[in-house]
């Protein structure tokens, strides 16, 4: 049975650094590919990176240049590492994946089937 296991996030001061991580278990498909999500209180979540089996990754423009998204393939684990994080990055941030994606996977993708619990991230001014 597929599984998401997320860890990481907590609270910052701006400008500080948090990694997030998702470890896969489960997945018998070469063909996976990656999401973190976030959804701050009041608003709509939205798509923060995503990174294709095939490779090609895509990133929010709120977050291209501070948010790398990888993965360490050996221990199945996808990486979310947010750099120069300001107050508006502040949400509760998930993970996704899709065994069955299209070839190229964009931030607004929409059909990944499988999801982490959550994790909040709180970053003060």
């Amino acid at each position: 049975q597929e599984q998401l296991t997320e860890s990481g996030g907590g609270s910052v001061q701006a400008g500080g650094s948090l990694r997030r991580s998702c470890a896969a278990s489960g997945f018998t498909r070469s063909t996976v590919s990656w999401g973190w999500y976030r959804q701050a209180p009041g608003k709509q979540r939205e798509g923060v990176a995503t990174m294709a089996y095939a490779g090609g990754l895509d990133y929010a423009d709120s977050v291209k240049g501070r948010f790398p998204i990888s993965k360490d393939n050996a221990q199945n684990t996808v990486y979310l590492q947010m750099n120069s994080l300001k107050p508006e990055d502040t949400a509760m941030y998930y993970c996704a994946a899709e065994a069955d994606p299209p070839l190229r996977v964009w931030v607004k993708y929409s059909g990944f089937r499988f999801w982490g619990q959550g994790t909040q991230v709180t970053v003060s001014s």
